[in-house]
């Protein structure tokens, strides 16, 4: 990890935390909604969910987030990372790495006792899972299935 960049859990939301994060998303999704104060104090509150923010220093700018979320399951805890965004002015520093290093650690600390770590990248994004693939997660043969909001009940299979 790069000298001048500290990671840290947010578990408050102040203005200008809601303004470095709103400026972000838009690098991770053309369709993002605008994130509001309310569901970015959802996030950071939820005891499942680890917000991360990337800081340059000594600036304490933002130039970066994760989202690691974790689900205890009959066979174990599951933790997802989700939301990973670097600043494009500040990509090929380290910075996503360090995110995602941080999120392995917390995941399987005593703490969380994660038994899998999952993360979903869209195919395009080569240098993101170029990134992952170097950091040991393994692309997985499965199928990921999305529910649209359209129920199918048991009459119409």
């Amino acid at each position: 990890m790069s000298t001048d960049l500290r990671i840290t859990r947010i578990q408050s939301v102040d203005p200008s935390t809601l303004a470095a994060i709103s400026a972000l998303l838009p690098q991770l999704s053309s369709s993002a909604s605008v994130l509001t104060h309310d569901r970015l104090v959802l996030v950071v509150s939820n005891p499942n969910n680890y917000f991360f923010v990337a800081f340059s220093l000594p600036e304490k700018t933002i130039i970066g987030t994760l989202t690691l979320t974790t689900a205890p399951t009959l066979t174990g805890v599951r933790a997802h990372i989700e939301d990973v965004v670097v600043d494009t002015a500040a990509r090929k520093r380290g910075v996503g790495a360090a995110l995602i290093e941080e999120a392995v650690r917390v995941a399987l600390s005593e703490e969380v006792g994660a038994t899998s770590i999952d993360l979903t990248s869209r195919p395009e994004r080569v240098e993101a899972n170029r990134l992952y693939q170097r950091l040991g997660f393994q692309k997985r043969e499965t199928n990921v299935y999305r529910w649209q909001g359209v129920w199918i009940s048991e009459e119409m299979c």
